[in-house]
């Protein structure tokens, strides 16, 4: 009797995943995050250093507009570093889910010809997300020191700095989560790609990106901000770093909460809609 090293069966129903089997494929993960890289860096002049530009660009930006003319608070910290620290942490999420979220469409024709777990294709986008952080971040540490030897007291480290791998991961998990349903969903309804930018957008400025937690006054406006998940992930790193913002357990747990809850509903509808996706993308 003839012995295989894989076995492929059908999905028997929405809750069969083989988290082992993607584990066995975690090469290819490694293969695909290489591939991502490369296909970045391919044929540009600055490389890694465009990573840069943009959230440079930004910030100067945020700092005429909101800064300078609107004169929303930054809580008293400088403002490059209060608009860097809000769009390090936010582009991660916005990458990974604006990454995954294409994951079917983009990648068609290797589903319908190779069989391998399609999961390790969203995972990989956001791993490979991770680099693009790295380097966001290592720039926002350079201009971070500068302030923190040189002006005292402009900034006021703590200890929930140690807590950074905390907000990465939940960042990473709604970054995943949201984009594999997203990716579901584009499957049937083709028109919802045109909510993909805008609505990653509107969400940015519906969470305190730009804008300090206590510039809004007590009411309903600020219940509804306290709501949205991104709130104690965006307002606890900069309050780490920065020493200004709102740090709680049960905050940073509710958003833990509601990140383990998307990323377990997306990984359902994913592993749902690859059995027939084919079909329709």
């Amino acid at each position: 009797m003839e012995k295989y090293d894989l076995i492929i069966r059908p999905k028997r129903h929405a809750f069969d995943i083989n988290f082992k089997e993607i584990w066995a494929y975690r090469d290819l993960l490694k293969m695909f995050v290489k591939r991502d890289i490369i296909t970045v860096y391919k044929q540009t002049i600055l490389g890694p250093i465009w990573f840069v530009v943009q959230p440079i660009l930004t910030t100067l930006i945020y700092m005429v507009v909101f800064g300078r003319i609107a004169q929303i608070s930054t809580d008293g910290t400088p403002q490059i570093l209060f608009y860097l620290a809000g769009i390090t942490i936010w582009n991660y999420f916005s990458e990974s889910f604006n990454k995954t979220a294409t994951t079917f469409k983009e990648n068609a024709n290797i589903f319908g010809k190779v069989y391998f777990p399609r999961l390790i294709m969203p995972f990989a986008k956001v791993t490979s997300g991770l680099i693009k952080f790295g380097i966001q971040f290592a720039f926002f540490m350079i201009v971070y020191g500068y302030y923190l030897f040189t002006q005292e007291g402009a900034v006021q480290p703590n200890w929930s700095i140690a807590l950074l791998p905390v907000y990465i991961l939940l960042m990473a998990m709604f970054g995943l989560g949201t984009g594999i349903i997203f990716t579901s969903w584009t499957t049937k309804y083709r028109d919802l790609t045109f909510l993909l930018t805008f609505g990653v957008q509107l969400l940015m400025y519906a969470s305190p990106v730009i804008y300090p937690v206590s510039t809004i006054e007590p009411g309903m406006m600020k219940d509804i901000l306290m709501l949205n998940p991104f709130t104690p992930i965006l307002e606890g790193f900069k309050y780490a770093f920065l020493g200004a913002g709102h740090f709680s357990w049960a905050s940073l747990g509710y958003s833990a909460i509601v990140a383990t809850v998307i990323l377990f509903l997306g990984i359902i509808i994913f592993h749902k809609t690859e059995r027939n996706f084919i079909d329709t993308v």
